[in-house]
């Protein structure tokens, strides 16, 4: 490993701010790990070389450079945000190549912060699956590249645990944080709604979708959080006792979690348990509906973002989703199967303070050309082992994954976390307990 690469966005920066390296030297040893890694991992779509050197440059120049929290910290950014001077593709043969002329609201926090943009991750067509493969290739897990690393923000987080960056920006509008950062045994959170801009496709997929981090540590997530939010999430000196329900059952009828997953969820639950906290079992109130209710607003978000684009040069996958949600994007957009179900998960919060729950069910998909196969088996597969994320876009809620343990193949195994709205900042604060008590390998071998 080189002595940049591998290290921590927050070991980075402070580093920078001392002038201990340069914003160039710690941009260059990124990019050469890129070169020498990504062929085999597919993180990116476009590394931006040149340009970022250049910005690494600039960013060495600024006479804030001390009091810059990112400074000189190598960034990813999700392939359906806009960056200035270069295309949004989102995955697809269908969108423009025009470069965009403003970058994201996102994008411009990370680098008013002092980040660096090194390039652009891949997607699966319009973010629209939990694997992520497409016509600029095909993203795989680092600890195990025969498995995806998951989706929509597979790059993002293939970025991430290759060590390729140390941070990356990805969003969420059906899991697409929470179900790649699990597989590839990283920190993200999906902020609740209106917590950091979101500004994502076509609508936010009815408002369900949000931006957030992919780091290898609690305190990085929570130091690119904050600068995506504009806003901090101090950590309590003294965490308070907190109530955390325990759940193992599937949110969605008919999906079995596998033993890995539910062991790792009993670890963190006696780890925290024996730190003080009051841990119980209990299941949340799902409705029966929840899983149709999920593929209503899954689909019907692709057909927004879908609807301007030319049909034909789509992956027949997307356009069966698309076509489908059409049908549901009248009952969709009136909002009131979200309030329903916000009203009845709402009073099992008033009694708990936070959900503990598997992040996955079983392990990721075997890497492939899922864009090449059909819908129905795509979804299958999605939903066979992505159920626990979906309810917490359609309430709204924040919820994050957090490495624990480890499948019997090595890779990494994860748990959910999930609060009532307003309570990133605790849900960051058990993480960095579970951090302590459980430490994590922070990137692939």
């Amino acid at each position: 490993m080189s002595s940049w690469a591998g290290r921590s966005a927050a070991e980075i920066a402070a580093a920078v701010r001392e002038k201990r390296v340069t914003p160039r030297e710690v941009v260059a040893e990124h990019l050469a790990r890129i070169e020498r890694l990504d062929g085999r991992i597919g993180a990116f779509r476009k590394v931006r070389a040149e340009a970022a050197l250049a910005e690494a440059d600039e960013v060495a120049a600024r006479g804030e450079l001390a009091q810059l929290p990112l400074a000189g910290v190598p960034v990813a950014v999700k392939d359906n945000l806009p960056v200035r001077g270069e295309a949004c593709r989102i995955g697809s043969a269908a969108t423009p190549e025009a470069p965009a002329a403003d970058d994201h609201v996102t994008v411009a926090r990370l680098r008013a912060a002092g980040a660096v943009v090194v390039g652009l991750t891949n997607v699966p067509e319009l973010c629209v699956f939990a694997t992520t493969e497409g016509p600029y290739g095909i993203a795989r897990n680092p600890w195990d590249p025969s498995r995806t690393a998951g989706g929509s923000s597979g790059g993002s987080a293939a970025a991430v645990a290759a060590g390729l960056v140390p941070l990356a920006l990805g969003n969420d509008g059906m899991g697409s944080l929470r179900i790649p950062a699990a597989n590839c045994g990283l920190v993200t959170l999906k902020p609740g709604h209106a917590v950091v801009p979101a500004g994502i496709g076509n609508g936010d997929w009815f408002g369900m979708s949000e931006n957030g981090p992919l780091a290898t540590t609690v305190e990085d997530a929570r130091l690119m959080l904050g600068v995506l939010a504009d806003t901090e999430f101090a950590r309590r000196e003294e965490p308070r006792p907190r109530k955390i329900a325990v759940a193992l059952r599937s949110p969605v009828a008919g999906v079995s979690v596998s033993r890995p997953y539910t062991a790792a969820v009993r670890q963190a639950a006696g780890a925290l348990a024996r730190s003080g906290h009051q841990v119980r079992r209990a299941e949340p109130p799902y409705p029966l509906s929840l899983g149709v209710t999920a593929l209503q607003h899954w689909t019907a978000g692709t057909a927004r973002d879908a609807a301007d684009l030319n049909r034909a040069r789509l992956a027949r996958r997307t356009r069966v989703h698309a076509a489908l949600g059409r049908r549901f994007e009248g009952t969709v957009r009136t909002g009131a199967a979200r309030d329903r179900l916000r009203a009845r998960l709402t009073p099992f919060f008033t009694e708990y303070d936070v959900l503990l729950t598997p992040a996955l069910a079983r392990r990721s998909p075997k890497a492939g050309p899922w864009h090449e196969r059909g819908w129905l088996r795509n979804v299958l597969a999605n939903s066979a082992y992505s159920p626990f994320t979906p309810p917490w876009n359609l309430t709204g809620w924040p919820a994050m994954s957090v490495p624990a343990g480890t499948l019997p193949s090595g890779a990494p195994c994860a748990v959910q976390f999930v609060g009532r709205p307003g309570t990133e900042s605790v849900l960051l604060d058990l993480a960095a307990e579970l951090e302590e008590l459980s430490p994590w390998r922070r990137t692939a071998p």
